[in-house]
């Protein structure tokens, strides 16, 4: 499920000679990356491990797009924990911190 391959580049970037340009996601399985994107929006409001690692990186001066992001690596790393160790996801539980 995280894996990259050679045709779906993680990031493209916008450089042209000494010019370079903000990166942005535009390879891989768009409809992966979208549902995981809205998913990540919604645990952002309303799990509790989430909000505090959102929060955290907005302290750290992180722009929301960046920190959503983050969050979403974040979100499905744990997705993958839980499915490799066939575990439910608990709220009181930081499964990773």
């Amino acid at each position: 499920m995280g894996q990259t391959h050679a045709r779906h580049p993680r990031s493209i970037n916008r450089d042209s000679g000494t010019k370079s340009g903000k990166r942005f996601i535009g390879g891989g399985r768009c409809y992966v990356r979208r549902v995981l994107y809205m998913a990540t929006l919604s645990a952002v409001r309303t799990n509790p491990t989430i909000r505090a690692f959102y929060k955290q990186l907005k302290l750290r001066g992180k722009e929301s797009k960046v920190a959503i992001v983050a969050c979403m690596r974040k979100f499905i790393t744990i997705l993958n924990l839980l499915i490799k160790t066939d575990q439910i996801w608990e709220t009181k539980t930081n499964v990773l911190s």
